[in-house]
């Protein structure tokens, strides 16, 4: 007995030495990127060419944040991203969430076809070229909504909700029923306090997604600077930054000098610090959700 539980100690320790190795290589290639991409950024434009910037940056600035943040449509194109964001993401989980409790229902005799034609359009797409035409014959180009109805329900997390939706018990529903109180009450005061964990997943994944778009700015309203986001903004910046690193000129102003790689690094950040702040609040929502919305039927 003495000698199994000694084996079995050493087994336990020896577990713990390798997945502690394995967790502190993992973290370390998780976070060396981002640690990396901070210390560029930090770091003066010029010495940053040189190389071997690594997690401290060695020549400390604030000039690539600086150019950043002097871009004159800085603020009103960050307004418009936290709007589409915002408006973007409620809409979404609206609609969504309503139309996968409607398709949750067993009392509805037609779930099974408009299920599967929610699914075919996953497979089947008119292109760019066909949705350019359609929102402009529809007047939704050169407007602040062509960012948030063509996005206002997803097939794909439909099926999530519905599916964690077909999880919960049916006896919750039918006291409810029992009680008087119609679909939309039940909706409301039952099934959404109990889908709270897939509907913050979801979320978090419409969030990002609209708040790091900029290729519908640029196809359906480039000739409105007004409906610009911050994302476009910052990429037409990297992109002067880009034409302007090639001037011979620019040597002369060597020391206040910034490069594509520096403004990348700056922007990156800019663009994800608000992001990264929300994750903490829906963090512990974020497994449960992935894990139990995404059972198969």
């Amino acid at each position: 007995m003495k000698r199994s539980g000694k084996v079995k100690s050493a087994s336990n320790i020896t577990f713990v030495i390798f997945n502690t190795i394995i967790l502190t290589i993992f973290c370390i290639v998780t976070l060396y990127p981002i640690l990396n991409t901070l210390a560029v950024s930090f770091n003066e434009a010029v010495d940053t060419l040189t190389g071997g910037i690594h997690l401290v940056p060695r020549k400390f600035t604030l000039e690539n944040y600086r150019t950043v943040f002097r871009t004159r449509t800085l603020m009103h194109s960050a307004y418009i991203s936290v709007l589409r964001t915002l408006l973007g993401t409620l809409l979404h989980m609206v609609l969504t969430s309503l139309l996968a409790y409607v398709l949750s229902r067993k009392e509805f005799l037609f779930n099974r076809q408009v299920s599967l034609f929610y699914v075919l359009t996953m497979y089947v797409s008119g292109g760019m070229i066909p949705g350019l035409l359609l929102f402009k014959s529809i007047g939704l180009t050169n407007t602040f909504w062509v960012y948030i109805i063509p996005g206002a329900i997803s097939a794909f997390n439909m099926i999530v909700i519905r599916t964690y939706m077909n999880g919960l018990p049916d006896s919750l529903v039918e006291s409810a029923q029992v009680d008087g109180a119609g679909h939309f009450r039940i909706f409301l005061k039952i099934i959404l306090p109990l889908c709270k964990p897939v509907l913050a997943t979801i979320a978090l994944f419409i969030a990002v997604g609209q708040w790091n778009a900029w290729f519908d700015v640029m196809i359906y309203n480039a000739s409105r600077p007004d409906l610009s986001t911050l994302q476009y903004e910052l990429m037409k910046l990297l992109s002067s930054v880009s034409q302007q690193s090639g001037d011979p000129n620019m040597a002369k102003h060597a020391a206040n000098m910034v490069t594509p790689e520096s403004i990348r690094a700056a922007a990156t950040i800019v663009t994800a610090l608000p992001i990264v702040c929300l994750y903490p609040f829906l963090q512990r929502y974020f497994v449960t959700g992935l894990t139990i919305g995404g059972v198969k039927e």
